[in-house]
């Protein structure tokens, strides 16, 4: 990384009736580093790998009306994420933009795409053998990824192409995800400013 490329990070709180959320990411860091925990052990092991595999450093920590359910901690977390990755970014100079990963585990396959267009747009096309896993719901998955697009402002599709493994299937769809958006924030000053005929994304 070239060195007068100043570093990419933010901070974002986020408390409503349901949640109180502190996110902090670093887009540009020397050594990773994360601690999240969302009171959700399966949520917190997701977002662990997602930063260890996309080689950001990242902190979430949230309190959550998790006597309810699990929805409106891991629908305010994935909100918080997208608006300080978003944040981080600023005015996208000289990024990638595209980036598309494919990550199998086990006997699963699944495949991320992500243009950080600056336009909403996700689809999560997955089918899960069981209601959990650990303490989170399986259909928040496809909401999570959802929430943290529309919040990030990109166009995101994300698909398991095939598994049987529940677990696998979730796990591998957030490495993926981490591995293409690691590609589409990467930044090269040989590049243009702006990747768009518009001037700006």
């Amino acid at each position: 990384m070239p060195t007068d490329l100043p570093p990419r990070t933010a901070s974002v709180s986020r408390t409503t009736n349901e949640t109180d959320i502190s996110v902090s990411v670093h887009l540009d860091p020397d050594q990773v580093e994360y601690e999240n925990s969302t009171g959700i052990g399966f949520l917190d092991h997701m977002l662990d790998l997602f930063a260890r595999h996309g080689g950001f450093s990242m902190q979430v920590t949230c309190d959550g009306d998790l006597h309810v359910d699990d929805h409106h901690t891991t629908e305010d977390v994935a909100i918080a994420l997208g608006q300080a990755f978003r944040k981080a970014l600023g005015d996208k100079a000289h990024i990638a933009r595209y980036g598309h990963a494919y990550v199998p585990m086990d006997e699963t396959l699944a495949r991320s795409v992500v243009d950080l267009s600056g336009r909403f747009y996700c689809k999560v096309d997955a089918d899960f053998g069981r209601p959990t896993v650990g303490d989170l719901a399986t259909e928040m998955v496809p909401h999570f990824w959802y929430s943290f697009a529309e919040h990030l402002r990109c166009n995101w599709h994300l698909t398991v192409l095939y598994g049987s493994n529940t677990h696998h299937k979730v796990e591998a769809l957030f490495k993926a995800a981490a591995r293409a958006l690691r590609t589409a924030v990467h930044r090269d000053l040989a590049q243009d400013r702006v990747l768009s005929t518009k001037g700006t994304i």
